[in-house]
């Protein structure tokens, strides 16, 4: 598996690999965007400014994180390459850029949070979901460096 910045030409896949998050770990969620749209959102998120970083495995996206400064705004990892070490490589580009991070997630989705929790971020609030595009409640996770 290698780590690497995104290209224009990893939109296509990446959208893939959110549709499909969405579908097989976060059921509960609508579904609110087509395939379409998902595709022109990852094409945006690479053209911006903010990093995108892809996992490769095989030649092939397997996974993605978006950051902003102190943020993580989206991490996800194809289902079927889940629970092999992806995750936490994407993550360490959170914390490559120093100082705290923080991320939401969906209260329901135990797994991410487990995850999050397992490598030291603490939830720091919870909403009822009004503030997010799915209305679900959600939770704000912070991680701190260590002597911070």
């Amino acid at each position: 598996m290698i780590v690497r910045p995104a290209r224009p030409e990893d939109a296509p896949a990446l959208a893939v690999i959110l549709r499909t998050c969405f579908r097989v770990n976060l059921p509960f969620l609508p579904e609110l965007h087509t395939a379409e749209e998902d595709r022109a959102f990852m094409e945006g998120r690479i053209a911006g400014s903010d990093p995108v970083w892809v996992a490769e495995v095989d030649g092939a996206p397997v996974g993605f994180i978006t950051l902003r400064e102190g943020w993580v705004d989206h991490l996800f990892i194809h289902p079927d390459h889940q629970g092999r070490g992806i995750g936490p490589s994407l993550l360490q580009k959170a914390f490559d850029q120093g100082g705290p991070v923080q991320l939401w997630t969906f209260q329901q989705n135990a797994r991410a949070r487990r995850f999050y929790e397992a490598r030291g971020f603490r939830p720091v609030e919870f909403t009822d979901g009004e503030g997010n595009e799915e209305k679900t409640p959600d939770v704000r996770y912070l991680w701190s460096p260590p002597g911070l």
